[in-house]
């Protein structure tokens, strides 16, 4: 199972810059746990678990506001952490976490983490560094919904979703999910994938999966420019 762990946290952006050492003391104290599709990994407002690594499957990290409306922060695939920022900061759980599909994350508890921290300031500054990396992933959320319409998001969310084995993507079994992901409506999403299907640009196939065709065109729209048909 160390093995296992020590493999997670290498292919995790966020443990890029920590050394081999550091990275094995980390791996030592990791625990993997299963989650089934629809499982509740976390509710918001819970004390912080430690930091979360998706091994394998999709959790979406969202919060239900005082409406009951609710809006999906994240969607994350394999190599992705949450509760990062929690962990590091020592609050609860600002959002729920949901596996959407049978999932497999690793966990640094939270209290042996903050150990290793507060033992090793190299390790902190180390972190910092992949700290940086959530910011900038965040930031770009932020650009998107502020400067990309329905087309250029989506563009963007496939582009940066990380393929299946055969290149194709596999978007989570309820696609109301992206859509909230997207700040879209579900029919404003449908509508936009339909488009981008009507021109030549994406194939949707079976099982919630789709194949892209011209990934150069793509980028063009996820940059604003959505191609006449």
């Amino acid at each position: 199972m160390l093995e296992a762990a020590d493999e997670i946290l290498k292919s995790c952006p966020f443990f890029s810059r920590v050394d081999g050492e550091r990275l094995e003391r980390l791996a030592q104290i990791t625990r993997i746990h299963n989650f089934a599709k629809g499982r509740l990994i976390f509710r918001q407002g819970e004390p912080c678990p430690g930091v979360y690594i998706v091994a394998s499957g999709m959790v979406r990290v969202f919060k239900i506001g005082p409406n009951g409306k609710e809006h999906v922060l994240h969607i994350l695939g394999p190599g992705n952490t949450f509760a990062e920022v929690a962990a590091i900061g020592g609050f609860d759980c600002p959002a729920n976490a949901e596996a959407v599909a049978d999932s497999s994350c690793a966990l640094i508890p939270l209290e042996p983490f903050r150990k290793a921290l507060n033992e090793d300031h190299q390790l902190c500054l180390q972190m910092m560094i992949g700290l940086t990396f959530w910011v900038r992933h965040f930031l770009s959320l932020m650009e998107d919904l502020v400067l990309r319409d329905a087309a250029g998001r989506l563009s963007r969310f496939l582009l940066e979703a990380v393929p299946e084995t055969d290149g194709t993507v596999r978007l989570p079994t309820l696609k109301r999910h992206v859509a909230s992901h997207l700040n879209l409506t579900s029919e404003t999403f449908s509508r936009t994938l339909s488009r981008l299907i009507e021109a030549g640009l994406v194939i949707e196939l079976d099982n919630n999966r789709v194949q892209l065709t011209d990934a150069e065109r793509l980028r063009a729209v996820a940059d604003g420019y959505f191609p006449q048909f």
